[in-house]
Parts: C-alpha cells; sequence; structure tokens
C-alpha cells in the first residue's frame, strides 16, 4: 500500500468537508454522568457476572475486544504493543472486566480512573448474542457502582456514528447527558492492516 501524506485539510463549518482516500472521519458525541451518580435500579442478574481482566489475561482480552470491536472500527488498544497493553491492563487507574453470561464471555467494560475524580468509559460493549435482553443495563449499573465506590465526581464517555445506531440513545437512558459534539479524523485501520477490509461493512473502504 502506497505511504498517504496529505495535505492538510480545512474543516467546514457549514456544509460538507472531503477527506483524502485512506482517511476516516466520524461525528462523535461526549457525555457525562457528574456526583452523585445515580443507581440505574437493575434487578439481580445471576446469570451475568463482572470477571477482571489483568495482563496476564492479554490475550482473553483481545479476543474479546477483537470480536467487539471490529465491527465499530475500534482500534485504540491494538495500536499497542502486547507488553505496553498488558502494563495498561495492570495499572491501579485502570479496570477492565469482562461480561461473562452463564460461564461464556459475553462482552466487555473497560474503565479508566487515571484522571483524578474522574472516570471514563473507554470501551464498554456486549456480544451480538447478549444485545436487547437487558445484559447492557446491567452491565452500566457496575461502571456507576465502580466508580461510586472510587468518589469519582465525573463519569464520561464518548460515542461515535460508526457505533451501534442505539448507542447514543442507550447512553442517554442510562442517564448521561451530551456535552460536547466534534469530529475525529483518521487513517482507515482496515488499510493499515490492524483491522481486516471486511470489518464494519457500514464503513465505506475507499483505497
Amino acid at each position: 500500500m502506497k505511504s498517504v501524506n496529505p495535505q492538510p485539510v480545512a474543516l467546514g463549518l457549514d456544509g460538507y468537508t472531503q477527506l483524502p482516500r485512506g482517511f476516516l472521519g466520524t461525528a462523535v458525541a461526549w457525555l457525562e454522568m457528574r456526583a452523585p451518580l445515580p443507581s440505574l435500579g437493575r434487578a439481580p442478574r445471576p446469570d451475568l457476572a463482572l470477571e477482571p481482566l489483568r495482563g496476564v489475561a492479554l490475550d482473553r482480552y483481545l479476543a474479546i475486544y477483537r470480536r467487539l470491536g471490529q465491527r465499530w472500527l475500534w482500534q485504540g488498544r491494538l495500536q499497542l504493543d502486547q507488553t505496553e497493553l498488558a502494563r495498561l491492563l495492570d495499572d491501579s487507574g485502570v479496570a477492565a472486566f469482562a461480561l461473562v453470561h452463564q460461564g461464556h464471555d459475553a462482552g466487555l467494560l473497560d474503565l479508566d480512573f487515571r484522571q483524578d475524580g474522574e472516570a471514563e468509559v473507554a470501551y464498554f460493549g456486549l456480544f451480538e448474542p447478549m444485545v436487547g435482553k437487558g445484559a447492557g443495563a446491567w452491565l452500566m449499573q457496575q461502571a456507576v457502582e465502580l466508580s461510586a465506590q472510587r468518589c469519582v465526581q465525573r463519569l464520561w464517555l464518548h460515542t461515535c456514528s460508526f457505533d451501534h445506531p442505539g448507542a447514543f440513545g442507550f447512553y442517554r437512558h442510562c442517564g448521561f447527558a451530551p456535552y460536547a459534539c466534534g469530529f475525529e479524523v483518521m487513517r482507515d485501520p482496515r488499510l493499515r492492516g490492524v483491522l481486516p477490509r471486511n470489518a464494519a461493512p457500514h464503513v465505506p473502504l475507499l483505497e
């Protein structure tokens, strides 16, 4: 693949901006909830559990991350080498968990507490068979409770137009309020070999 070194592109604030081939743009919304963090009032789910994912569980973390993220072009964790990622998962300010349903991995919760007084829901997702069955609400309740235990004053996340079409509404329903919007530009990870070429078929692949 030829290297791409585009000239800077001026972003039009009223209308369309065309990006060079090999690049993607996505609309981003940032959402937050502030202390006191609410209880989401979800019923107990004895069929669901969280299992911590530390550095020794790197392969398991990556398997879950890839299965979830290929559909939505997740790439952040894949750009770290394995030593860096294992070190991140072992950081006391990071708390990653596998969502387990009846003994099988079913999703991911990845929280970042490294900013004082704040927590970011860095990655959150369910395997497709679990969507629409209340597991997402239960998982978000765990994120809120874990954040409250650390006396977090602000819990935040972002979503984008590449994500599941129901993501924004789900986060609003959980109590998050939007506070900013913007635009992210990235090199297409499918063209760089970070993700397979058939990942995220809803996003055009332009070489």
